[in-house]
């Protein structure tokens, strides 16, 4: 059970790691915002709390004195959970107004430290097999050391994932709601771990053999804190693959477009302000460009279209459009001399509400246009 512990103690470190390490980089321009410097602790003490869960997986003593890694690693538990509920406060709230109830979580985590603490060296913790403090033990003093820690993770566990709903309902911020949702789960999985791990700590008192309750624990932490590592960082990046996903979608926009405005343009070039080019910078601008561009083309091919096919159902308008251009550019470069009588409606008609909605419009035309014949 020992390499299945390691295993999950540094999956969990390396996770808390990165996410500390991106909230770190970025602090010199941060460290006046109370709420960002309270999130890079958070991450400090679950790095910490990982780090250490890895030295003491490895090795049976610490500076000489057996499972005293233990004793760190659970003190450093009980900071981390202290400062998660720490910024979940300052989250939801204003410092000023929740200083008294920060004092208070301060206060409580000091106690709880020097419980463990002197819990630890009057029972004689530093002398006991190491199972007896990474399952369980018999011993009253032990017990009550080990049970007092879980109560430590266990409440402000709870809490957190009772208070995470509410503030994603009240969130504004879509990355923030989505972090505090993903936080609420992070939550609900240590409970689990809580669970396990005190079914585990009762085992020897209970005289049961936890098979393979001894193993769920160390399943419940790592996936928690990795949940919770995306969860606490999720704000930050969010944005970013927002972004990215915007670009993404224009630029696929930005081709899909291409067939029907290329068409156009040999047919019209004035229609461009700008000489073509395939750079993609400011793609934004370039897909907004694009779209006025096809709508001048469309309209200079105006008196060539056959007024004629607009009787067709309106379930073959795309068809029926992308059609009409490409006889309407048939007719232009054939004889563009001959020009018919202007055509009323068709693209005109169209009334898109939002930009989106015209792309994705023109998409539909774009694609049609280079696949239907002009006399299907």
């Amino acid at each position: 059970m020992n390499g299945i512990a390691a295993v999950a103690f540094l999956l969990s470190a390396i996770a808390s790691s990165a996410a500390f390490l991106y909230k770190l980089v970025q602090i010199h321009r941060n460290w006046r915002d109370v709420v960002y410097v309270s999130l890079t602790v958070t991450l400090a003490w679950q790095f910490l709390t990982f780090a250490m869960g890895v030295v003491s997986a490895s090795s049976a003593s610490l500076f000489g004195v057996p499972n005293l890694g233990i004793l760190v690693l659970h003190l450093v538990a009980v900071a981390l959970c202290i400062s998660a509920q720490i910024l979940l406060l300052l989250w939801a709230n204003p410092l000023e107004k929740v200083r008294g109830r920060i004092r208070g979580w301060l206060y409580t985590g000091l106690v709880l430290i020097t419980l463990l603490v002197v819990l630890f060296f009057v029972g004689g913790a530093m002398y006991l097999p190491r199972a007896d403090l990474t399952v369980g033990s018999s011993d009253p003093l032990i017990l009550t050391y080990l049970l007092l820690f879980i109560a430590s993770q266990l409440v402000p566990c709870v809490k957190i994932a009772i208070q995470c709903i509410p503030y994603a309902r009240a969130a504004g911020n879509p990355w923030l709601r989505r972090g505090l949702w993903l936080l609420s789960i992070a939550a609900v999985l240590l409970v689990l771990y809580c669970v396990t791990r005190t079914v585990n700590i009762l085992s020897p008192v209970l005289h049961i053999e936890p098979g393979i309750w001894e193993l769920l624990p160390n399943l419940f932490s790592a996936a928690g804190i990795v949940v919770m590592s995306i969860a606490l960082t999720m704000p930050s990046w969010g944005g970013h693959v927002t972004n990215a996903l915007g670009w993404l979608r224009d630029y696929r926009s930005y081709r899909a477009l291409y067939p029907l405005w290329h068409s156009l343009y040999e047919a019209t070039p004035e229609i461009a302000l700008e000489p073509p080019s395939s750079s993609i910078s400011d793609l934004h601008y370039r897909l907004y460009r694009r779209v006025v561009e096809i709508r001048d083309g469309w309209r200079a091919l105006r008196p060539y279209m056959d007024s004629a096919t607009e009787s067709e159902a309106p379930a073959d308008q795309v068809r029926l459009e992308a059609r009409k251009i490409k006889q309407a550019l048939q007719i232009k470069r054939d004889d563009p001399r001959s020009i018919p009588a202007p055509s009323r409606g068709g693209f005109e008609q169209r009334d898109a509400k939002t930009f989106a909605a015209e792309v994705s419009w023109l998409k539909e035309v774009s694609h049609a246009f280079a696949s239907v014949r002009v006399h299907d």
